[in-house]
């Protein structure tokens, strides 16, 4: 079945950086399938933050425009998410999905502190 794993979170000053990687595996339609980074604040409901077509085309929460970027691998069967000019409302737990087969990772924590 269809697996998601995701990795590069952890903790970071407020202005810093990271980039999220999520590796799909037990699938051979990944470039053809819509990939999204997700996230879910304490107490808030899980929240869009991108997503990125099989064609490449990128969609991003206002909030997180000009600071994020989503990227795909197609050969290496991977999606990542940089992100630029953290903020402590950016903390959450981030989650990668395959919407095409609405298959989801089990997240990475990403804390920002002042």
């Amino acid at each position: 079945q269809v697996q998601l794993v995701e990795s590069g979170g952890g903790l970071v000053q407020a202005g810093g950086s990271l980039r999220l990687s999520c590796v799909v595996s037990g699938t051979i339609f990944f470039r053809w399938n819509g990939m999204g980074w997700y996230r879910q604040a304490p107490g808030k409901q899980r929240e869009l933050v991108a997503t990125i077509t099989s064609g490449g085309t990128t969609n991003y929460q206002d909030s997180v425009k000009g600071r994020f970027t989503i990227s795909r691998d197609n050969a290496k069967k991977t999606v990542s998410l940089q992100m630029n000019s953290l903020k402590p409302e950016d903390t959450a737990v981030y989650y990668c999905r395959d919407i095409g087969n609405n298959v989801w990772g089990q997240g990475t924590q990403v804390t920002v502190s002042l």
